[in-house]
């Protein structure tokens, strides 16, 4: 795409998934409609900048993307002989409700997110397609992000279209009840993004702002959707709460810093703001969900002073968290609020009942974090040997450079 004003660009990217959910809602061709809107977002980029800003830009590139799906369609019917399909696309251009303009009351970025959460994809597969989809990614940015090859993408992307096409799934209104079940799988998608970019799994970098940001965006779009579901705004308010912290979190050398040592002056006071805001709005509505949980944790961490943090109340959230969803994650975390309010002794008893029960130092999702936690209490004790030994085990166990020298410098310090 050529050099365009930045104010364009960032309207194209909005604008980019609406597109694609309407030609893939008028047409049910994944593929076919990818390459269309792409033909349309050239156009926009050649024509815009020197002829303005249409009045209804969204309508623009639909009508243009339309037409070009329609001339797609036609030249594949005389590759491949599909009569159906251009025929569909005929009737499609001749119906008053198919017609190229947006329909009103319609979210087609919503509708995509939801098609590309469809329970019958892996969860790998929900995250690669939400984000070459609806984050307009391309498979060598998700292939980098991951740390994967950039094949390995592009195959899972393609495979999990098919697997939609094979299945028959339609690209049409949900009912409630199938609609509630995919919104919950789009949250776990976004969430499972924006953690992967706060930090990477892999690499030297700790974080990845392309991804956080690019989860932050796409919630954002979720909440102005629905802005009466009180989890999708817990889990933007968590988000927001979370990123605020971004430019805190490594020193000078890019050496990692716990929550207690980073210069919280250096935190993004409007995410705190609009994070705070945002999980005090949705509190009290209804039955309070994981998100809004981690949200109101986050926003008890958000204070100015480190001091003055209420380990208690947010070891009682912990436990309510755990509750709804008893996963080895937010177990570690109980233990350290736990740790915090009442003391290492009673962190180190909950850690070793943890472990018995669930095997914490023995689930991939948990045994690098369980080491660490686990350092950090037997260092409270004083046992500064045995802290050291934890330390490198947990940093052995991780893949993310940034804290594998973290954990090697905190071992060091005690030897």
């Amino acid at each position: 795409m050529p050099d365009i004003p930045s104010d364009v660009e960032h309207l194209l990217r909005t604008e980019a998934p609406q597109v694609l959910g309407a030609l893939v809602r008028r047409f049910g061709r994944f593929d076919t409609a990818e390459d269309a809107v792409q033909e349309a977002l050239l156009a926009a980029s050649r024509t815009w900048p020197a002829e303005g800003v249409p009045e209804d830009p969204r309508g623009w590139l639909i009508r243009i993307g339309y037409r070009r799906m329609v001339d797609l369609l036609r030249s594949e019917q005389a590759r491949r002989r599909r009569e159906r399909e251009v025929g569909l696309a005929d009737l499609a251009m001749r119906e008053a409700d198919r017609r190229a303009d947006p329909v009103p009351g319609t979210d087609d970025g919503l509708t995509l997110l939801l098609l590309c959460c469809h329970p019958a994809l892996s969860h790998a597969s929900q995250v690669a397609l939400t984000l070459r989809a609806v984050g307009g990614l391309t498979t060598a940015e998700i292939a980098h992000a991951y740390g994967t090859r950039e094949a390995t993408v592009g195959t899972r992307i393609s495979r999990a279209k098919q697997h939609l096409v094979r299945a028959g799934i339609r690209f049409a209104p949900l009912t409630d009840a199938d609609r509630r079940d995919r919104l919950s799988a789009a949250m776990r998608v976004l969430y499972l993004i924006f953690n992967e970019g706060y930090t990477a799994s892999t690499g030297t970098e700790l974080a990845r702002v392309d991804l956080t940001g690019e989860a932050i965006r796409l919630t954002r779009m979720l909440a102005r959707t629905l802005p009466d579901d009180p989890e999708v705004t817990g889990l933007l308010a968590l988000m927001l709460l979370t990123e605020s912290r971004r430019a805190a979190r490594t020193g000078g050398d890019g050496e990692l810093l716990p929550l207690d040592e980073q210069d919280r002056s250096r935190w993004d006071d409007d995410l705190v703001r609009e994070g705070s805001a945002l999980i005090g709005s949705v509190w009290n509505r209804g039955g309070t969900g994981p998100y809004r949980l981690q949200a109101a944790i986050a926003a008890l961490h958000s204070v100015p002073d480190p001091a003055s943090t209420d380990w208690p109340q947010i070891a009682v959230l912990y436990l309510w968290l755990e509750r709804l969803t008893p996963t080895g994650p937010v177990r570690l975390s109980r233990v350290v609020a736990v740790a915090r309010a009442f003391g290492p002794a009673r962190g180190l008893a909950l850690l070793d009942d943890l472990g018995r029960r669930h095997g914490l130092d023995r689930d991939p999702l948990t045994r690098q974090r369980e080491r660490a936690v686990r350092a950090h209490l037997v260092r409270m004790t004083g046992d500064t040997a045995g802290a050291a030994r934890l330390y490198r085990e947990a940093a052995e166990l991780t893949g993310n450079q940034v804290e594998r020298r973290y954990l090697c410098d905190e071992a060091d310090r005690l030897t």
